[in-house]
Parts: C-alpha cells; sequence; structure tokens
C-alpha cells in the first residue's frame, strides 16, 4: 500500500502546487485589472471626445497646407507693396529735404545780407551794432 500511496502524494503534491500557482495568478490578475481600471477612461470621461461628425467640418492637413500657401503669397505681395509705399515715402521726404535745404539757404543768404546792411547803416550807432553781436572795433 506504501507504493500505492507514494504516487498520490506525488500527485496530490502537484494539484496542491498548481492550485496555489493558480491562485497567486488570479491574486496577479486582480491587481493588475484594479490598476488598468483606474487608468481606463469613463464614460464621462469619453462624453467630452470629439466624434466624428464633430471632426467632419475641421480643416484636414492638405486644407491647412493650401491655406498656408494662399497665406504666403498674399504675404510676399503686401510686404512688395509696403516696399514699393515706403521707397516712395522716402522719394518723397528726399525731395522735401531737399526743398527745405534750398529754401533754408537761401534765407541765410537774405539773413547775412540784411546784416550787413544793417552794419553798414549802423556802423556810428554802438547800440545796433551790439543788437548785431558785434562790439566797436
Amino acid at each position: 500500500m506504501r507504493l500505492m500511496t507514494e504516487p498520490n502524494n506525488n500527485l496530490i503534491g502537484f494539484i496542491a502546487s498548481t492550485v496555489e500557482k493558480l491562485s497567486d495568478d488570479m491574486t496577479t490578475m486582480r491587481d493588475q485589472m484594479a490598476t488598468m481600471g483606474d487608468q481606463m477612461a469613463t464614460k464621462q470621461d469619453l462624453a467630452g471626445m470629439a466624434t466624428r461628425r464633430d471632426l467632419e467640418g475641421m480643416a484636414t492637413k492638405e486644407d491647412l497646407a493650401r491655406l498656408d500657401g494662399r497665406f504666403t503669397e498674399r504675404l510676399q505681395a503686401t510686404s512688395t507693396a509696403i516696399r514699393g509705399d515706403i521707397e516712395q515715402i522716402q522719394l518723397r521726404l528726399d525731395s522735401m529735404e531737399h526743398s527745405i535745404s534750398s529754401r533754408f539757404e537761401h534765407v541765410e543768404g537774405e539773413v547775412s545780407r540784411l546784416r550787413s546792411a544793417v552794419y553798414i547803416l549802423g556802423k556810428d550807432r554802438p547800440e545796433v551794432l551790439r543788437l548785431l553781436g558785434q562790439s566797436r572795433a
């Protein structure tokens, strides 16, 4: 009978170790499921997400690329026009500067002639010469 008991003991030991291993595996799986449950989205989380119908009106990458191309063309055209306007303004400012400069030179010449005339007319009167910034030498 002893011969029969030994294989039975081995079988019972095998079954017991298998059951114990399955129990450990089940505990591990429960832990993993609990962790996954914490990481999964709820219905409330999913309610805020867009649906296909919501996405139908949105632009695709191709749409955005075309729009970018058109925007770039318009930007280049506008910047070219602005450069032209700036050049015209520079030309006008140069013209105005030349005009003001020549007028200023004309006024300086007239003031110089007037100073000379006042000097000649007032050379005998020291108060007039003081007005011109000169004293009698």
